[in-house]
């Protein structure tokens, strides 16, 4: 019926145990966005990188990552402040971000990455 809500979107969480599987091995870019449950900011982001995992699902890895129940991944990436974003690509951490940014920032920037703008070059390896 036409009243229903559509389903909430599941954002993929990448954990300690999953990492590997699905971050360092991935093809496409991955954006994963560092929260805690208690942190405000953290709640103000949440739902923008809901609607990016939603929208570039396929094309790039939008993913949370609990800093802390994940405390080996929060003490790899150094995180000191949450809400952290990194964009993983090709196996390498190019980008950080701390604080709120804004949706269309981050759209641009996957777009960027899907596009092969930060594709690593055989001279930079």
């Amino acid at each position: 019926m036409f009243w229903k809500k559509k389903p909430k979107y599941q954002v993929t969480h990448v954990t300690d145990q999953n990492f590997d599987e699905l971050v360092q091995n991935s093809p496409i870019p991955v954006l994963l966005d560092f929260y805690a449950d208690w942190c405000g900011p953290c709640k103000v982001i949440g739902p923008i990188i809901t609607e990016l995992a939603e929208e570039y699902e396929g094309r790039a890895l939008v993913a949370k990552v609990n800093s802390e129940v994940n405390p080996r991944l929060s003490q790899f990436f150094k995180i000191k402040s949450i809400p952290t974003l990194i964009v993983i690509h090709q196996n390498i951490a190019h980008e950080r971000f701390n604080g709120l940014v804004p949706k269309p920032n981050l759209e641009e920037i996957l777009d960027e990455y899907i596009r092969g703008d930060h594709d690593i070059t055989s001279e930079e390896e």
